[in-house]
């Protein structure tokens, strides 16, 4: 059985970095995707999934290419037959510290160090690899073509947005429920009428700007 975490942990040690060797068979493979990475708030969220060879998951694409209820329900699919997974996050405080590519960096880091199994592969979306103390590969695009990075991305996105959502409850003038925090014109015109929020992240031009108005 499969327990659902979303953890803060501390980062796993910079030395410990391996990088995946061409020729390594991969007995347990896991898909590492973020969300929230290009947004003005809230944290960025990671997860991390090893799928069950033995389970095949019809579906599984980019999150972003999903409708909302298809999302959920492939999410809950993932979470009901995965061999593990697990979704962490980087604080917005870690964001305007460390910048949004470390920060987004130790989530993935949390993610896969969370993991009830030790994968030993870990496929990342993107083109750069965080450090850890397992071997990984890098994909540019592998949310479209690595089902394990499909999933996680899915989980990924499905976190964020009931963040996000909860944020709109929250303070319904700032319309998050229509911009999920992206950087969109409703959201620059409702951050210069209102301010930043404390979960906006002051680090990122457009809300810098509207802290000096």
């Amino acid at each position: 059985m499969n327990n659902f975490k979303l953890i803060n942990q501390d980062l796993i040690g910079l030395d410990d970095l391996y990088v995946m060797d061409n020729n390594m068979s991969a007995a347990l493979v896991c898909g590492v995707d973020e969300s929230g990475r290009g947004c003005l708030a809230g944290p960025v969220v990671a997860a991390a999934v090893i799928l069950d060879p033995c389970f095949f998951i019809s579906g599984l694409k980019d999150s972003k290419k999903l409708a909302p209820r298809r999302r959920e329900e492939l999410g809950e699919l993932i979470r009901q037959h995965s061999l593990a997974f697990c979704i962490a996050q980087a604080s917005v405080e870690e964001i305007d510290t460390f910048n949004i590519l470390n920060a987004t960096f130790m989530a993935m880091q949390r993610a896969i160090s969370g993991l009830d199994k030790v994968p030993d592969l870990a496929l990342i979306d993107g083109n750069r690899i965080p450090p850890l103390p397992v071997p990984a590969k890098a994909i540019v695009k592998g949310d479209v073509s690595e089902p394990a990075i499909s999933a996680a991305s899915i989980l990924a996105k499905i976190e964020r947005d009931r963040i996000i959502l909860n944020y709109h409850q929250t303070w319904p003038m700032y319309r998050f429920d229509l911009h999920k925090s992206y950087a969109t014109r409703t959201h620059l015109e409702l951050l210069t009428k209102f301010g930043p929020l404390s979960i906006h992240r002051r680090s990122f031009s457009p809300v810098a700007k509207a802290c000096l108005l």
